[in-house]
């Protein structure tokens, strides 16, 4: 089968490689999927740095999320059958980035009908990241005011929809023109421009002074620090990434005098620490889908052989919205 290899760590463009390799063996608990859409995440370039917490021996096929159809099963598979068109996160070292990918079953998923391909394949890390983030992590409430950063990327564009699927009044920042018209699709109340608006002044004019009551931030840095001027009194600030290259550090006597939250999301352990919350939280975001209150909106379609160019891009933060590669 074809698959891109991670053959030397670098820069997606130097450090992927088109090659042919063997087909994959499921072993006990995994399925084998014929990958038919695999969505790039910004964790499939720091995995072609060597900067992700997972480090697979070289060579590996990264591609963290995808929408794929079961070819075959290792023993003590239950829930699935072959030909069953699913979705998650594949297993490294056989990652999506290849015609064919290893799941685990405890991390794959039936794909919702009412979503195409394309779309099945960006449910995953995004919306369910957001979901933990919105709702379990900062409990949010309809009517509150909901401040989403980086809000045409593949977390913030998830967290625009469910934030408005949850009643809340959306707030979402972007760099650009055409990341802000994306942000607009998505369903956001109020668009900020961060090159020509200051974030925290709009978002005081917006809330009459208040603020926002929850401020999902997978940028960190001086992005971080600058919403603690515009967070509510009793505000959430959601820290889910460092997007922006930078790990803060909190002033806690500032989260004390303004008494404000600060809550850290790591979905990935929900896998590990609480699989059943998993499995919930993936049946709402299904049935919100079924409603239409939530669609992933996919910006660009990729060929296999456009991957790197694609990640690469990806990486250097000039895309808008999702770029999924349809096999």
């Amino acid at each position: 089968m074809k698959a891109w290899q991670v053959t030397q760590l670098g820069e997606p463009r130097n450090a992927l490689v088109l090659s042919e390799v063997a087909d994959p063996v499921p072993a006990a608990g995994q399925v084998v999927v014929k990958v038919l859409a695999v969505a790039a995440n910004f964790p499939d370039a720091l995995l072609c740095r060597g900067l992700y917490q997972i480090k697979p021996e070289l060579p590996f096929t990264p591609g963290v999320e995808l929408c794929g159809e079961v070819v075959a099963m290792g023993q003590e598979v239950t829930g699935f059958a072959v030909g069953d068109r699913v979705l998650g996160n594949p297993d490294l070292p056989h990652g999506g980035f290849a015609e064919y990918a290893v799941m685990s079953q405890h991390t794959t998923f039936h794909a919702p009908r009412v979503l195409e391909d394309a779309e099945a394949a960006s449910l995953q890390i995004g919306y369910q990241t957001g979901w933990f983030g919105l709702h379990r992590r900062a409990g949010i409430q309809a009517g509150e005011t909901l401040l989403v950063h980086a809000a045409a990327g593949g977390v913030g564009s998830a967290a625009i929809q469910l934030g408005k699927a949850a009643g809340a009044r959306v707030i979402g920042v972007v760099g650009g023109p055409d990341k802000a018209e994306y942000a607009r699709w998505l369903g956001a109340d109020v668009v900020i421009d961060r090159h020509e608006q200051d974030f925290v002044e709009v978002v005081k004019e917006e809330t009459g002074g208040r603020g926002a009551d929850v401020i999902y931030d997978p940028v960190g840095g001086e992005t971080y620090r600058r919403s603690t001027k515009c967070i509510a009194f009793e505000g959430r600030i959601v820290v889910v990434g460092f997007a922006g290259g930078e790990i803060q550090s909190a002033t806690l006597n500032h989260a004390l005098v303004k008494n404000y939250s600060i809550l850290g999301l790591h979905w990935g352990l929900y896998n590990s620490k609480d699989p059943a919350a998993v499995q919930q939280c993936h049946a709402e975001l299904t049935r919100l889908a079924d409603a239409g209150r939530i669609k992933p909106l996919v910006s660009e379609r990729l060929a296999l052989g456009d991957i790197a160019d694609g990640v690469q891009r990806l990486a250097d933060g000039s895309t808008v919205g999702r770029l999924v590669c349809v096999i």
